[in-house]
């Protein structure tokens, strides 16, 4: 039986490939749990029109990002904290308070999306990394400084 994958089967295929299968396996699994349909000419036609619209979508949602990592590139973001003796932080810089930071400055970025790979416990110039999409990805500066 040839059906239409609407998600991806690993083995068999991505979404959108038509692929030809057994029918107990297209009627037992594929079909009930909604991973694929019958290959009519009616279900072709509308599986490629979602996917034409998820794609529309995506590049829209990569032209937005483009955009905005346009704006960011080379920004500095200031946090001022209490410090101890050698320069060293009460507590940590961390990714909530650099989302605070960029929302203050009129940019909102999702806390999940800045890449920190450590949290910050000292004064300085530090880069960090955000990103925006899949293929976009920005630097920013953050400058921690003494209060």
């Amino acid at each position: 039986m040839k059906v239409i994958l609407l998600k991806d089967v690993e083995g068999y295929g991505t979404i959108g490939d038509i692929v030809q299968v057994k029918d107990g396996f297209a009627n037992n699994y594929l079909i009930p749990r909604g991973l694929a349909l019958r290959a009519t000419p009616s279900n072709v036609k509308h599986v490629q029109s979602i996917l034409q619209q998820k794609a529309k979508k995506l590049q829209k949602e990569k032209e937005k990002a483009e955009k905005l990592a346009k704006e960011l590139e080379g920004l500095v973001v200031s946090i001022k904290r209490k410090v101890g003796e050698k320069g060293k932080l009460f507590g940590s810089v961390t990714v909530n308070e650099i989302a605070q930071a960029l929302q203050s400055l009129g940019y909102d970025v999702d806390r999940k999306k800045i890449l920190l790979k450590n949290p910050i416990k000292e004064v300085g110039m530090y880069t960090v990394a955000i990103k925006l999409h899949p293929e976009i990805v920005v630097n920013i500066k953050v400058d921690v400084q003494p209060e």
